[in-house]
């Protein structure tokens, strides 16, 4: 073997490498987060906040520090752990359906954390909710 092909075989196998690695670590779905559910929470959103003006609307909801809060059709807040315990995958809130959904696979869980749907197997974490005036409290 010439020095032309030994650099080309390892031009491609460096490719292939590559490649294998580019592919592994782009499936995940952005907006993923850690199957650990944050713990020790304790933090106030201020609903006068640009920031935070989707809590201003029924069915809206925010992302903040690994938790997802929403507001139901009904006006009552609720906060779980923002990542799907199947694949990490940030959930959605379904006012319409009034459960949070992971867009990934499927699965679906009550507005309590529970799982509804899999392939998720395990629930969300729920967190505490209290409103003050214009003040948001999660904690849990």
């Amino acid at each position: 073997m010439d020095r032309k092909q030994f650099l080309e075989q390892i031009g491609l196998g460096s490719a292939a490498i590559l490649v294998g690695m580019c592919m592994g670590g782009c499936s995940k779905t952005e907006g993923g987060g850690s199957t650990t559910p944050p713990s020790s929470v304790d933090f106030t959103l201020d609903l006068t906040s640009a920031t935070n003006s989707a809590l201003n609307t029924n069915g809206g909801y925010i992302y903040k520090d690994g938790i997802i809060v929403a507001k139901t059709v009904s006006g009552t807040f609720i906060a779980v752990a923002a990542a799907c315990t199947h694949q990490s995958t940030n959930v959605q809130y379904q006012s319409n359906n009034n459960k949070f959904i992971c867009p990934n696979h499927g699965a679906e869980f009550s507005t309590s954390g529970k799982v509804l749907a899999g392939p998720a197997t395990s629930d969300l974490k729920q967190y505490t909710t209290q409103l003050t005036g214009t003040s948001l409290r999660v904690f849990g």
